[in-house]
């Protein structure tokens, strides 16, 4: 954005030149992005190991609480998508969203600050500043991946896949810089003691407050010259204010929903509310009050319910049999993609307790805080974001390219890899072991890999399959099943067994944990207070009726989950492709 000219844009800074092949328009949502990207996955990084260390919270409820807050920020984008559509437009939408989002990390500051004299009221500042993340959010994602979509013409639309992957690099560019200097002030470990400052996580969330502040502030400004059309009409105004430019030739300019429609999406989603909550929790009433029973029996079935009873209200709204199934395309393709992010979301909560318990960090002697170890996804998408574009682009011009579906049929394939090798690397660790820093770096570069091949271009597939009058909606559908993804990531970091620490800690109590697990023995009620105090467990998880006794087992649950839905996802390409009518 150094070449930005302080005037208005002309027609021909807007199409392909030898000079610029997209708008200028796309740079400024790229630094907003950017910066909102800094703001959260700098938080993302710190957050449970501040639950864990500094607000006492233990390691499986602070997996629970990380796959609730993620699920929670990516199903909020159907209510800001759905108020931006209707009433205030993209741009006022974003500029809420930026402003909660800053108030959020600010709070999250105040709570790492004063937790020492009073936990209990930290506590309930980190529920508040959550929450009001989770709301700025939902109002920021939908509607600036709605403006990337606005700003090319009917004839350029061919341009979406490199263009979502230029602003997929800005993403992560914010994500690289957030996921070093957030856990670079914030995860501070004494050299020579190895302790860690548990007062030193404010720094963190104070730095991503600020960063969010910057970003929002760069949109105000920018965005009356640079957010516009070729004849110089602003993206994502108020929707009162919009003309039939602004839509497809013969496309209704409004979404309209039935008394009928409303009514039964209501009854859908209250039944399925109760389903979903039934298998989860076995319970149709409200009786457990435990943390992680609350969160996954009301959090985990509002998102589930949400989702289906969203999609059918959307497809009552549909006018012909081709929008039918264009948009039965993003529902089948948002479904698989749950399995990706369950399995790539394991960076924030379970492969951040592995990185700090049993991991051996040193580089080249410097020893990297251990939620500094997911900065190499954000460094390694930076570097292959445009490679991949360019990919992309000269497949498509011989004609090679494959059919979106099928990419991401792909990067499902590649995050199972990724797995099945790290798990054959922890499988002969034992308790007291240490993984390589080399493998989750491996792990991280092959999940790159399939996040560039399923992220931006599920980004791009809603964008060219989604009818304009609710295309913040259809995102926010598309955003719903990261929801469900990150809902059940939560669930599945929750099963990560005992790591080498809980082994020294059982050990320094005078007990085994392995003959505890292997129910060889049975603690007195003092050692059953002891383990409770040092956040020991007393079992193995279970999944699906199979128990986890060790590292190799619980990475390769991702394994079977995302090799599976990869090659079903493979096999529908092509029926995908017909339902696409046209489309690529």
């Amino acid at each position: 954005m150094d070449n930005i000219e302080a005037i208005s844009p002309k027609p021909d800074e807007f199409v392909e030149n030898k000079n610029s092949r997209h708008p200028k328009g796309l740079w400024v949502l790229f630094g907003t992005e950017m910066w909102e990207r800094f703001n959260f996955y700098g938080m993302r990084a710190l957050l449970t190991l501040f639950m864990v260390n500094s607000l006492l919270i233990k390691e499986a409820d602070a997996a629970i609480i990380y796959g609730g807050f993620l699920a929670l920020c990516y199903l909020t984008p159907l209510l800001g998508g759905f108020i931006a559509d209707k009433y205030i437009g993209n741009r006022f939408a974003i500029i809420i969203g930026g402003s909660l989002m800053a108030i959020g990390q600010f709070l999250l500051f105040i709570s790492a600050s004063t937790f020492s004299a009073d936990i209990g009221s930290a506590k309930l500042i980190m529920w508040l500043a959550l929450f009001v993340i989770i709301f700025g959010n939902g109002f920021f994602k939908p509607n600036i991946s709605s403006m990337v979509g606005s700003l090319y013409p009917k004839q350029e639309k061919s341009k979406l896949d490199s263009a979502f992957t230029i602003f997929y690099m800005g993403i992560n560019i914010g994500a690289f810089l957030g996921q070093f200097i957030c856990p670079y002030v914030g995860d501070v470990k004494d050299a020579a003691t190895g302790v860690r400052d548990i007062f030193a996580f404010k720094w963190g969330f104070l730095a991503a407050s600020i960063a969010m502040v910057i970003g929002t502030i760069t949109f105000f400004i920018l965005k009356n010259k640079y957010v516009v059309t070729p004849e110089g009409r602003p993206i994502g105004g108020l929707p009162k204010n919009n003309t039939s430019a602004d839509f497809e030739e013969g496309e209704t300019q409004t979404a309209k929903f039935s008394g009928m429609a409303l009514g039964i999406t209501g009854l859908i989603f209250v039944v399925l509310f109760f389903v979903f909550r039934y298998a989860l929790v076995g319970e149709i009433g409200f009786k457990a009050v435990e943390m992680g029973q609350l969160i996954k029996g009301v959090i985990y079935p509002f998102i589930y319910s949400a989702g289906i009873s969203l999609a059918f209200l959307i497809m009552s709204s549909a006018e012909n049999k081709i929008e039918r199934q264009r948009i039965w395309v993003i529902y089948i393709v948002s479904f698989f993609i749950i399995f990706f992010w369950a399995a790539f979301e394991q960076a924030g909560s379970s492969l951040t307790f592995i990185a700090d318990n049993q991991t051996d960090r040193n580089i080249l002697g410097w020893n990297m805080p251990p939620s500094m170890v997911q900065i190499f996804n954000g460094i390694f998408v930076v570097l292959l974001a445009v490679p991949f574009s360019l990919c992309w682009d000269k497949l498509r011009a011989k004609g090679k390219e494959p059919v979106s579906p099928f990419k991401q049929a792909m990067g499902l394939a590649l995050i199972a890899l990724s797995y099945f090798i790290i798990a054959h690397n922890v499988k002969d660790l034992g308790n007291s072991g240490l993984l390589a820093i080399k493998w989750l770096m491996l792990l991280y570069f092959i999940q790159t890999c399939g996040e560039l091949c399923l992220s931006p271009i599920g980004l791009s597939l809603v964008g060219k399959l989604a009818p304009k009058r609710f295309a913040s909606l259809l995102y926010g559908v598309f955003f719903i099943s990261n929801a469900a993804g990150y809902a059940l990531a939560g669930s599945l970091g929750a099963l990560i067994p005992a790591t080498g620490d809980k082994f020294t800690k059982a050990q320094e109590i005078g007990v085994n944990l392995q003959d505890v697990l292997d129910k060889k023995v049975t603690l007195t009620a003092d050692q059953t207070a002891a383990f409770e105090k040092a956040q020991l467990p007393l079992h193995n998880p279970t999944f699906v009726g199979f128990e986890i006794h060790n590292l190799f087992e619980f990475f390769m649950v991702f394994v079977v989950l995302c090799g599976i839905a990869s090659v079903i996802l493979a096999l529908l390409s092509p029926i995908l492709k017909k339902m696409m009518h046209g489309v690529n």
